[in-house]
């Protein structure tokens, strides 16, 4: 049986980065899955398979299922990048617009993650990991639907660790801080009413000015590594020094103060 990892979102960003470093996890994999709309072949130590997957679109998991049942392959390893952002007012945003923002972030990582558990189980055990985001902890204004998607990552990560550990499986959310990516330049931004003036684009501009300013998708590829080598992970993990003060001031202080805090900020 061949012993594999998969990784969604492997076309770019810290997908793509963490399909480069996979070499580190210290496990050798008989192959990697590099799962994307549009997938890539990568330079890897290992053999790869790629897979054009579409999460927006649930008929294309259908495919996906048949390779997975054909091949009967072991999934020791299941990272979940895939993602995409839309900035606005909430009151702006159309409802099919937020349906995708969720359809790709959340329901993307959850039936990825419902295929990967059943093989789990039946193969002793395995790691998943999701990339959230730590916007999951603090709801960014005019990014509420992407904030929304990562902190239901959260809780789905949460609760299936509980579901899945006495079957030796764990499951970890990852919640890096400001990264630079392609994902800024991808992100699809809604007109504002005229009732903001221009409060969104202020803000989507300093959230775009720190996000180029950000992390290195190696230092979050990095990570996901030391994560997926952990004997005994925990279920959340903070990326970034300064997110996890933030987190940790989370905490400690009224969520009414924390929410102005993000306000001004």
């Amino acid at each position: 049986m061949k012993k594999i990892a998969v990784i969604t979102g492997a076309s770019s960003g810290i997908g793509r980065r963490f399909a480069e470093t996979i070499a580190q996890y210290g496990q050798s994999f008989d192959e990697v899955w590099l799962i994307a709309r549009h997938p890539e072949a990568l330079a890897l130590p290992y053999p790869v398979k790629t897979v054009a997957l579409d999460l927006s679109a649930r008929e294309s998991y259908a495919a996906y299922a048949a390779l997975l049942a054909e091949e009967k392959p072991e999934i020791a390893l299941l990272v979940n990048c895939a993602g995409f952002g839309i900035s606005g007012a909430a009151e702006d945003t159309a409802l099919s617009q937020a349906k995708r923002q969720f359809d790709v972030n959340f329901f993307g990582t959850l039936l990825c993650s419902q295929q990967a558990a059943g093989l789990m189980r039946r193969d002793g055990g395995g790691r998943i990991i999701n990339v959230s985001s730590a916007a999951a902890i603090f709801a960014i204004p005019f990014q509420a639907f992407y904030s929304a998607s990562k902190s239901a990552i959260n809780s789905l990560s949460l609760a299936m660790d509980n579901e899945l550990r006495g079957f030796g499986i764990r499951v970890t959310a990852v919640m890096p801080g400001d990264v630079r990516t392609g994902f800024t330049d991808a992100r699809e931004k809604n007109a504002a009413d005229g009732v903001y003036g221009d409060m969104v684009a202020k803000s989507v501009a300093v959230m775009e000015k720190d996000e180029r300013g950000g992390m290195t998708p190696e230092y979050i590829a990095e990570c996901i590594v030391k994560t997926a080598a952990r004997r005994s992970p925990k279920p959340l993990y903070v990326a970034g020094a300064q997110y996890k003060l933030f987190a940790l001031l989370f905490k400690l202080l009224p969520i009414r103060t924390i929410n102005w805090l993000v306000g001004k900020l």
